[in-house]
């Protein structure tokens, strides 16, 4: 009976991490706003409703906060377990996009399934179930990791695979993400050092081999470095998005007041929407949305060593993984919207418009909710034994 007392005397689980939970929503309500004001113009003129991108965007985020709420309720170790079988689902998205027929090309690009009224953006759920898949790999292979470069390799391998795979739709933006995210999450997982050097330049050389010999990517690259010398080519969206953020001074023209927007800014609700934002917020605005992402993946960071301090080395490597991803498309999506960074094609985490992004991206909060909720679950079972 003594050794049944504590388990009877165990609490409820703890609700979501508050913290990361209200930086997630603030986030993903600065961009209904920002949705509402970048497209309000170009909707009316399209479809004669000027609220239908926001309409579309409020599903969106409808069906991610369902989509949060099975990753908080599920247990991670389903995830775990199943991790192979994600991959393969992973890389059939991955193929399936490129047949014939199936792939739907929009702006040169075949990166959507058409599924009745929605079109999948692959590379979302991809490049989240790999990283799932990931996380399981360096628990189940630490030794080897710890301790010789195959254990590296083999990771890498197909993460190669997978980059060949969006590099032929082509969405280079994806795949450097995925990249940086895995590889943050194997030197995080214990891979040695000098490893990890030999992947970085491998992985530079491939970046600049994949430059030059592309006229595409090294037509944006060209264009990145002085978009001025063609303004109205190849640096017509840089050029655009600057004078956006330009405009916006230091308290912005005020919100829908955005002339850029008016048909000037290629992609204002989606991938440039930061460069609205700043002109309607002005500087104020822009480093408030930028100090809401660093303080939403320091959250992350934090859950994630809270999580590998108890051992739950899966929860941890996968929180790590799911805030380097979240974290670092953030940064290159302002980085390109400010001229600091060749375009990607990448959209502002829970801000830009996009079903495929919105609610991959919610999931994967959800999924970082459940690792802070197992964790702090064992937390308070430990110090109630404890206490008994």
């Amino acid at each position: 009976m003594a050794e049944m007392k504590p388990l009877a005397g165990r609490s409820a689980p703890p609700g979501p991490d508050r913290m990361l939970l209200t930086l997630a929503c603030v986030i993903l309500l600065c961009g209904l706003v920002m949705v509402a004001s970048a497209s309000i113009s170009l909707a009316d003129k399209a479809t004669g409703n000027p609220f239908y991108y926001l309409e579309r965007q409020l599903v969106y985020a409808v069906l991610g906060v369902i989509g949060a709420g099975l990753a908080y309720f599920l247990p991670l170790s389903l995830w775990r377990r199943t991790g192979f079988l994600l991959l393969i689902f992973a890389f059939a998205l991955l193929a399936i996009v490129l047949v014939p027929g199936i792939g739907r090309h929009v702006n040169g690009s075949i990166r959507w399934v058409v599924m009745g009224p929605f079109r999948l953006q692959v590379s979302e759920p991809a490049r989240l179930m790999i990283l799932m898949y990931i996380a399981g790999y360096i628990v189940r292979r630490q030794e080897e990791l710890r301790q010789g470069f195959t254990g590296v390799l083999k990771p890498m391998l197909l993460l190669g695979a997978a980059l060949l795979l969006l590099l032929a739709e082509p969405d280079f933006g994806a795949a450097m993400v995925l990249i940086a995210s895995a590889m943050g999450m194997l030197f995080f997982g214990g891979a040695r050092l000098r490893d990890f050097a030999i992947l970085l330049v491998v992985g530079a050389i491939g970046f600049v081999l994949l430059t030059v010999t592309s006229p595409y990517r090294l037509e944006r690259l060209t264009g990145f470095l002085n978009p001025w010398s063609h303004p109205f080519d190849s640096g017509f969206q840089l050029t655009q998005s600057l004078i956006a953020i330009g405009r916006g001074q230091f308290f912005g023209v005020g919100l829908g007041e955005s002339v850029q927007k008016l048909f000037y800014l290629p992609e204002a609700y989606t991938d440039f929407l930061f460069a609205v934002l700043a002109e309607e917020f002005g500087l104020f605005g822009s480093m408030l949305v930028i100090g809401l992402y660093l303080a939403f993946t320091w959250r992350v960071v934090v859950i994630a060593r809270r999580a590998a301090a108890r051992q739950h080395m899966f929860a941890a490597h996968l929180a790590f993984g799911l805030g380097i991803w979240i974290g670092l498309q953030a940064f290159i999506n302002i980085g390109v919207n400010m001229g600091l960074l060749p375009t990607k094609g990448l959209t502002l985490p829970l801000m830009s418009y996009g079903g495929s992004s919105l609610i991959v991206m919610c999931t994967a909060i959800g999924l970082i909710l459940r690792v802070d909720r197992e964790t702090r679950t064992e937390r308070n079972w430990l110090e109630k034994e404890v206490s008994a």
